[in-house]
C-alpha cells in the first residue's frame, strides 16, 4: 500500500514538472529567463523549455509601438505660461531586451524628464506667437533628445509630437481681442479704399458731365448769340433802325409768357407790382405788335413800300408810345397825389383820365383794342 501511494506521489510530481518545464511567448513579446535569479536568455514568440524547479520567466516585454502622453508647463520668453501636451512614442529594440529591461527601473519617468527638461530649454527662448508657429521644432528638437540619450538603454523613439499649446485662458482671450482689432482694422482700410476710389469714381464722373454740360452750354448760348445777331441783321434790313434790341428783348419776354401759360405746372407768376410797371408792360407789348405789324405790312406790300417808309412808320408808332406812356406816368403820379392828400380812391374822387385815351380795364380789352386799331388802320390803307 505504501508503495502505491509513493508512485502516485511520483506521477503527480513529474506530470507537475513536466507542464512547468515548458512555457509559450505571444507575438510582438519577449520573455526574460531567469536561472536562480541570474539572467539567461530571451526568448521570442513561440514553444519554449526550461529546467524545472531551476529556470523561471521573470518578465515579459512588449515589443508594440507605446505611447506615452506628457504635459509640460513652462514659461515663455515673453513671461506666458504656457502648457505643451507632448505625444511620445517608443518601442523596445529587438535584441536589447536585456538592456530594456535591466537598466531602467522606470523607463517612463526617465522619458518624462527629458521631455520637460528639452521642451522648456526650448520654448524659454522663444516668444508666445513664435512658440505656436515653432511646435515642428520643438518636437524635432526633443525627439533628437530623447534618441541621443535613450538608445543606450533599448529604446527607439519612433515619433514625438506637440500637439497643443495652450496658454492661460485670459491670455487666449487677449490674443482672439487682439485678431480681432487688427482684422476690424484691415476691413476698415479696405472700406475706406472702396469707399476713395467709389468717390474719385463718381468725382471724375460728376466732372466730365459738367464738362459736357458746359460744353454744351456754350453752344446753346453760341446758338442763342448767331440767331439773336441774325435776328438783329433782319430788323435793320427791314427798316427798323432805333433801339432794335429792346424790340427784340420784349418779343423775348412775350415768348416766355407764351411759355410760361402752357406748363400747367407753374403756380408763381412774378409781375410789375406797381401801375408804372404795369402801364410800361403794356406799352412795351402795343409797341412790338404795331412793329410786327408794320414789318408784316412791308412784307406783304413787296417793293411798292420802301425801307424809308417802314422806319418812318416806326418812328411814329414809337412816338405814340412814348406819349401813351407819358400819360400813364402822369395819370400815376395824379393817383399817388390824390392818396397822399387823403382822398380814398375806392369810394373818393377818381384819379385823374386823360380824354384822349380811353384806358383799358384788363390785358384782354387792351390787346383787343390793340387789334382793332390795326384792323382800322388796315381798312383806311385799302
Amino acid at each position: 500500500m505504501l508503495t502505491l501511494i509513493v508512485a502516485v506521489v511520483v506521477i503527480i510530481v513529474l506530470v507537475l514538472n513536466a507542464f512547468d518545464a515548458f512555457f509559450i511567448v505571444r507575438t510582438r513579446e519577449a520573455a526574460i529567463v531567469e536561472r536562480l535569479g541570474k539572467f539567461v536568455s530571451v526568448a521570442h514568440a513561440g514553444l519554449h523549455f526550461k529546467v524545472p524547479w531551476v529556470d523561471r520567466v521573470r518578465a515579459k516585454i512588449s515589443l508594440q509601438v507605446r505611447q506615452l502622453d506628457v504635459m509640460v508647463e513652462t514659461k515663455t520668453k515673453d513671461n506666458v505660461f504656457v502648457q505643451i501636451p507632448v505625444a511620445v512614442q517608443y518601442q523596445v529594440v529587438e535584441g536589447r531586451e536585456r538592456e530594456a529591461y535591466y537598466m531602467l527601473s522606470n523607463h517612463e519617468q526617465q522619458i518624462v524628464a527629458y521631455v520637460q527638461d528639452n521642451v522648456r530649454s526650448s520654448v524659454a527662448n522663444m516668444d508666445l506667437d513664435d512658440s505656436f508657429s515653432s511646435k515642428d521644432t520643438i518636437a524635432q528638437n526633443v525627439a533628437m533628445s530623447l534618441r541621443d540619450n535613450m538608445a543606450a538603454y533599448g529604446w527607439h523613439f519612433v515619433n514625438t509630437l506637440v500637439t497643443d499649446i495652450r496658454p492661460d485662458s485670459r491670455v487666449r482671450e487677449s490674443m482672439n481681442s487682439i485678431n480681432a482689432a487688427q482684422r476690424e482694422r484691415e476691413a476698415a482700410i479696405a472700406q475706406a479704399e472702396a469707399e476713395k476710389i467709389r468717390v474719385v469714381k463718381e468725382a471724375e464722373g460728376a466732372a466730365e458731365a459738367r464738362k459736357l454740360q458746359g460744353r454744351g452750354v456754350a453752344d446753346q448760348r453760341k446758338e442763342i448769340v448767331e440767331g439773336i445777331a441774325a435776328q438783329y441783321e433782319m430788323l435793320r434790313a427791314a427798316g427798323v433802325e432805333e433801339s432794335p434790341e429792346a424790340l427784340m428783348l420784349v418779343s423775348q419776354y412775350l415768348d416766355a409768357m407764351v411759355d410760361v401759360s402752357h406748363n400747367g405746372n407753374t403756380s408763381v407768376l412774378y409781375m410789375p407790382s406797381n401801375p408804372a410797371g404795369m402801364g410800361e408792360l403794356f406799352g412795351g407789348m402795343r409797341d412790338v405788335l404795331m412793329a410786327n405789324h408794320v414789318l408784316g405790312t412791308a412784307a406783304d406790300s413787296g417793293p411798292q413800300v420802301s425801307k424809308a417808309d417802314a422806319a418812318k412808320r416806326k418812328r411814329e408808332l414809337a412816338e405814340k408810345a412814348r406819349r401813351r406812356r407819358q400819360d400813364s406816368q402822369a395819370e400815376d403820379y395824379s393817383a399817388q397825389q390824390s392818396l397822399g392828400e387823403g382822398a380814398n380812391p375806392v369810394g373818393g374822387a377818381a384819379p385823374y383820365v386823360s380824354d384822349s385815351i380811353e384806358q383799358p380795364k384788363g390785358a384782354r380789352e387792351y390787346f383787343q383794342q390793340l387789334r382793332q386799331q390795326l384792323e382800322q388802320e388796315r381798312n383806311n390803307k385799302n
